[in-house]
């Protein structure tokens, strides 16, 4: 990398955990791309966090580790950390940082992109639309993702949502389209990281996947880093390569207690449990960079993945990015404990824009209507289930126990897969069928008589109650 250009200064102040503080600074601003230079002649990588008259304070995305600060040099670039951007990241595996894991050499692109990304003109944004299909029944089934869309997994620490967030992106599809995934780990055990390489090899040999992993032990610096690449490839390969781009991000918890692990490095007054106030609006800036362009092809969605520390669904990390993304997939201690995966509790999970994506000309014609029985279904089963545990089995009447069989059969024919089965949509829906089939005809007010007569006779029509 050029340095002809750059501003030199000697003068460190202090060394705060990641952060180092220069002084005498002139001209340098926020954000602004930084080389750390080590009296060995090793270099390190930084960005500027805060400007405040003579003094920068540095963000180090390797850590201050080690370093001196009478013999450590700080090089301003003046301009916000770039990468280059292209189809080179496709196959690749790298670091948080965007360094080769895998051997090869660094990624190259005719262009560079600020890591920052691009403000997108709200005026040019085309609504979320049409399928992104994952294989997977309980999502593609009764919560859509959609083209464009942001839909968060959220789950608890213990649950395979890393196993679900893996089998997505290996096996996610745009109804043959162009398709890519962006994989970004961050905060990874070497084991899941092992494992997600493994998963994903495939489609990586393909080159249809970006793979970038943020491992425990690696700086804290380059968790908040590595969405913001993510996204930054992912962007051009969508709005300029025309592909149809899936970015997961996993475990955005890892990243939001890293943004709290900096913010109080920084000395900020923290908010709710110690996270920094201006948590919303950070995260706001990742998930926003997802949609469709009018005029372009291509398109950009985004699955977050996060824990909820202690199953606590208002804890600040799921209850801010409810507000900002459309939707979310919740998994359940209850299913898993039914040996369900992925365990997925239909009833609190949702995709607003499911109908923007699925139903006549996008997926099946009776889909929308099929998701919604079922749906309601389970509402009632549900209800049935908590009236059998106060009054017994032996008083409900037989249309209630049909409400538990379906319920069972949900779980067992509908939901459960194994982490490498792909579904395909046609399969699922037929599942649904035949788990509705088994109430009476008068409890599927939902559906078209048409509808019913065709399948009562169909391959899911295995028996009629009533």
């Amino acid at each position: 990398m050029s340095t002809a250009g750059w501003i030199d200064y000697t003068d460190v102040r202090e060394l705060r955990g990641p952060l180092l503080v220069v002084s005498g600074v002139t001209g340098v601003g926020w954000d602004e791309y930084v080389l750390v230079k080590l009296d060995s002649g090793a270099r390190r990588h930084g960005i500027v966090l805060e400007v405040d008259g003579d003094l920068a304070v540095v963000q180090v995305l390797e850590g201050t580790a080690g370093l001196d600060p009478s013999s450590t040099q700080v090089a301003f670039s003046g301009r916000p950390l770039h990468v280059p951007v292209g189809e080179g990241w496709l196959g690749r595996v790298c670091n948080g940082r965007g360094e080769p894991l895998d051997g090869g050499p660094p990624v190259t692109g005719r262009r560079l992109a600020p890591v920052s990304g691009y403000p997108l003109n709200p005026t040019l944004r085309d609504p979320p639309a049409e399928p992104v299909l994952t294989g997977v029944s309980a999502i593609d089934g009764l919560t859509t993702l959609v083209r464009g869309q942001k839909l968060p997994v959220f789950s608890l620490a213990g649950l395979p949502h890393l196993a679900l967030a893996g089998q997505i992106a290996a096996q996610a599809t745009a109804g043959g389209e162009p398709f890519s995934v962006v994989f970004a780990g961050m905060g990874l055990t070497h084991a899941d990281a092992a494992f997600i390489r493994d998963v994903l090899e495939e489609r990586s040999a393909a080159g249809e996947l970006v793979l970038l992993l943020n491992t425990a032990d690696d700086p804290v610096i380059e968790r908040i880093l590595t969405p913001r690449l993510a996204l930054t490839v992912a962007e051009h390969l969508g709005f300029s390569g025309g592909r149809h781009v899936l970015v997961v991000l996993t475990d955005m918890t890892s990243y939001a207690e890293a943004l709290r692990e900096v913010s109080a490095a920084r000395g900020e007054i923290p908010a709710r449990r110690a996270y920094p106030g201006y948590l919303y609006s950070d995260l706001a800036s990742l998930y926003e960079r997802c949609g469709r362009v009018k005029g372009q092809e291509g398109s950009v969605t985004v699955l977050p993945v996060l824990t909820m520390p202690g199953g606590d669904i208002t804890h600040p990390v799921p209850d801010l990015t409810g507000y900002i993304t459309e939707g979310q997939i919740v998994f359940s201690p209850e299913m898993h404990a039914r040996a369900a995966y992925p365990p997925v509790d239909a009833l609190s999970s949702l995709s607003r824009l499911m109908r923007h994506g699925a139903g006549p000309h996008r997926t099946r014609d009776d889909h929308l209507a099929v998701s919604g029985q079922l749906l309601a279904a389970l509402s009632r089963a549900r209800q049935v289930r908590e009236l059998a545990d106060l009054i017994g089995m032996g008083a409900l009447s037989q249309t209630d126990r049909h409400y538990l069989e379906l319920d069972d059969a949900y779980v067992r024919e509908f939901v459960d897969q194994r982490p490498d089965e792909t579904r395909h949509l046609d399969d699922t829906l037929e599942r649904a069928w035949r788990v509705l089939l088994r109430l009476p005809r008068r409890e599927l007010a939902m559906l078209p008589g048409e509808l019913l007569d065709a399948h009562e006779t169909g391959p899911a029509g295995e028996r009629r109650a009533e």
